[in-house]
């Protein structure tokens, strides 16, 4: 596509005055420009490109007729929101989109006046804006509006219709607007899907079901989303009721876009740097951990007639598609709505089969009790594949998969695998749903399939990856997954120090295995390393284990602070973190000077002297 000049979108350099004084015959105008627009800069950056196409009208309308900042314009599932952001004067810095120090792909308050909620997990706008309408009530400040944007999925998840039922039954003015696509990722599933379908069909009268008059709020709609005369007409209406209403919109995700229209997995949902006539890759990729996992699940679904699967309205960007498409019947999607799928997961284990729940790591914190009480208190076989876990790169704070391991350690019970690579991937998640002794975790990062690393030797459970041929027992790396690459990177730094080096990847992370303290009590010094948060996760545990064992190795603890990480390349952000095998390298060396520590002696005799080929 080229590029053309967009002298009606220039003029919109904050929300306000140029667009509410556009002649409406200019509208569709504009809405070519934005699409144009958009198509331009999300093709070149990556980012989420159906579901903003599909907001274009509905946006200018939503500009139009309310007055932000004054009136609140909240967007759940922040991704709908680059037209938003168009509109508010952020244009010119489209051609930093989720780069680091760059324009964020959600929502954010640092950015903008304009933005209220940066959280991007879905099915919150709509407590927000109660809470909002409560603040506005009791300060006196009824002219303001309070407008909550939700779809795109967002109302399958169970907060969402809590705050629902709170709306309705206050009687406060909180305009919901329903973005009715019909899909989030996949399309959208369960009895919602089936009665928005049946308003959109059926003429709305008084008598009609309608289950939004039943919570109490006024209804406008079905309205064409693409019609911005008709949906500047709904607005106002809404706003006029003065109580709940319920502004049903229906759009098509991709609208104007060629490419996304005829995708039909999710109309280009979300896309990296890709093609803009074609809206597809440009170059050759390697396979995904995700793509690898998807495999691997369906060669064994095919083996064991019990093993189902669960996604939370993600089927492909969790890996479950290829086994979607052979069973069918043993793939549920519940929509977004983790919690339930965690807990229906339990259900399913009690009725003798073994759900594996395939969700990304910062997703899966909204289910921590459920895994808690549901699952784990019930020493259920319910398996977790967490996509996404440790640094994800562009898709900033809410999407880091960083707290998984600090909250799932306190979890009686719990047995958590990290594959460093994706042949080990393959391994782990069959002993993880061959465990029948309480819940299990498999967490993958969100990167391309790298080399395999071979094992030197299998003690006890632990992978030794690396050993100093001779020399002294100075320092044990202790890698969780793919952080093993840059272990064995800084090993190869220290042992140009003359320093003897120890790497090993536990598999199985938590819960420390026994074998760990034993071998770090041969060692100076322990030095663990994890892309989750550096407090609370395997590092801490395998501390607390060595005291407990009465082990003084003291242990370096390397991860992840405990901070809101911003948006950037996985790379630059590990790095940046220390956890690569400079910064590694640096820490051990910087706590041996630091510390003095004595030597103690040769390597323990437990330790075969194998190959890989001899420990497979």
């Amino acid at each position: 596509m080229t590029t053309r000049t967009s002298p009606l979108l220039e003029t919109m350099t904050e929300a306000g005055g140029a667009l509410r004084a556009l002649p409406a015959d200019q509208l569709p105008l504009l809405a070519a420009e934005i699409r144009e627009f958009l198509v331009e800069k999300v093709c070149a950056s990556g980012g989420h490109l159906g579901p903003n196409l599909g907001m274009v009208e509905l946006t200018l309308a939503l500009h139009r007729v309310f007055e932000s900042p004054r009136d609140a314009l909240l967007f759940d599932i922040g991704h709908q929101a680059y037209v938003h952001k168009l509109l508010t004067g952020r244009r010119e810095a489209f051609d930093s989109l989720r780069r680091a120090g760059g324009l964020a792909g959600y929502p954010s308050r640092a950015e903008s006046v304009h933005d209220l909620v940066e959280n991007s997990h879905a099915s919150t706008a709509l407590s927000y804006a109660d809470g909002l309408a409560k603040a506005r009530a009791l300060s006196g400040e009824d002219d303001r509006a309070v407008v909550a944007v939700i779809g795109d999925g967002a109302l399958t998840g169970g907060m969402g219709w809590e705050a629902l039922n709170n709306i309705g039954g206050s009687g406060r003015p909180v305009i919901v607007v329903l973005n009715d696509n019909g899909r989030s990722y996949a399309p959208t599933t369960g009895a919602l899907a089936r009665h928005l379908t049946a308003l959109k069909q059926a003429p709305d009268t008084a008598g009609s079901p309608n289950l939004f008059r039943e919570l109490g709020f006024a209804y406008v709609g079905p309205v064409d989303g693409h019609d911005t005369a008709a949906l500047e007409e709904a607005l106002r209406d809404a706003r006029a009721v003065g109580g709940p209403v319920v502004v049903h919109v229906v759009t098509v995700k991709g609208r104007g876009y060629g490419p996304a229209e005829a995708d039909e997995a999710d109309r280009l949902h979300a896309v990296g740097v890709v093609a803009p006539a074609t809206g597809r890759p440009a170059g050759p990729f390697g396979r995904s951990w995700t793509g690898v996992f998807g495999q691997e699940l369906r060669a064994l679904a095919a083996e064991r007639d019990d093993l189902v699967a669960i996604t939370a309205s993600m089927l492909r960007p969790t890996g479950l598609h290829p086994m979607r498409e052979e069973f069918p019947e043993r793939v549920f999607d519940v929509g977004i709505a983790e919690q339930h799928a965690v807990t229906s997961a339990a259900g399913l284990a009690m009725g003798g089969f073994h759900p594996v729940v395939a969700v990304y790591a910062t997703f899966l914190n909204r289910a921590f009790d459920q895994v808690l009480m549901d699952v784990a208190l019930h020493r259920l076989a319910v398996t977790l594949v967490l996509d996404r876990a440790g640094i994800t790169g562009p898709d900033g704070p809410s999407h880091h998969g960083m707290w998984d391991l600090s909250l799932l350690s306190v979890v009686p019970g719990l047995r958590i695998a990290a594959p460093r690579d994706t042949a080990r991937l393959g391994e782990l998640l069959r002993e993880a749903v061959a465990h029948r002794g309480g819940p299990t975790v498999l967490r993958l990062p969100k990167a391309t399939a790298g080399p395999s690393i071979p094992v030197r030797a299998r003690m006890d459970g632990l992978d030794i990856l690396h050993r100093t041929r001779s020399g002294p027992l100075d320092v044990l790396l202790v890698s969780v997954g793919p952080l093993a690459g840059p272990a064995l990177d800084a090993a190869g730094v220290l042992e140009e120090q003359s320093l003897g080096v120890t790497v090993v990847d536990p598999r199985w992370v938590l819960p420390v295995n026994p074998a760990l303290p034993a071998l770090a009590a041969r060692h100076r010094l322990v030095v663990t390393v994890e892309d989750g948060l550096r407090t609370g996760g395997m590092g801490t545990a395998l501390a607390q284990a060595c005291r407990d064992a009465a082990v003084t190795t003291p242990v370096t603890c390397l991860g992840l602070p405990t901070a809101f990480i911003p948006q950037g390349s996985r790379p630059v952000l590990l790095a940046q973190a220390g956890l690569d095998g400079p910064g590694i390298a640096a820490a051990a060396l910087s706590t041996l000077h630091q510390q003095g520590l004595p030597h103690p002696g040769p390597w323990p005799t437990a330790v075969p002297e194998t190959t890989s080929e001899d420990v497979r």
